[in-house]
């Protein structure tokens, strides 16, 4: 069972959140309003018991995502891919199958600190996940297997090192992704 607050931007996504993962403590930001007496509530339960983010796969919830990490640097991260939160045209965590949503709790993320430099740009090019047809569909596949969520080769890059992401666990995610495309 998962201890920490979890921060979600509305109302339905804490519903969906706990109709996924039973009694768990949930708050809402109400979208980009977050307010300092609740970025203060946040980080005092940072301290306390830990705090999980889970936005919205989409601008404001990465606007959002980064406002809190800048005021509860300890905050730990859970990211759903953009087609899992889609219905209809509309994205949300609300959007999404209970057992994706179960199944995005299970790659809780943590900032590691600075950001190492494990991987470079030059790692991106050699694996086809930057520069080719279809980097963006490999590192979406990607994202998704390594719990890191949808980004671009930039902003996925800066995922794989601020989060620790081993080499193991790299090439085991390739390889995987791979196989799944021969089959």
């Amino acid at each position: 069972m998962i201890k920490e607050l979890i921060v979600v931007e509305g109302k339905n996504d804490a519903h969906a959140v706990r109709l996924a993962l039973g009694e768990v403590d949930v708050i809402w930001t109400d979208g980009y309003g977050l307010s300092k007496k609740k970025l203060d509530y946040i980080s005092e339960m940072a301290k306390r018991q830990g705090v999980i983010v889970f936005t919205d796969p989409d601008t404001v919830g990465e606007q959002i995502r980064n406002r809190i990490q800048a005021f509860v640097p300890q905050a730990k991260h859970v990211y759903l891919s953009r087609k899992l939160a889609t219905k209809q045209g509309d994205i949300g965590v609300e959007n999404a199958a209970l057992h994706e949503i179960r199944r995005a709790f299970a790659h809780i993320k943590q900032d590691q600190g600075l950001p190492n430099e494990e991987y470079t740009i030059e790692d991106l090019l050699l694996l086809g996940l930057v520069g080719s047809e279809r980097s963006n569909e490999y590192r979406l596949a990607l994202g998704r297997k390594l719990g890191i969520g949808d980004s671009n080769g930039k902003q996925f890059l800066h995922r794989l090192n601020r989060f620790g992401v081993s080499r193991e666990e790299f090439l085991r995610a390739i390889g995987e992704v791979q196989c799944g495309e021969r089959s």
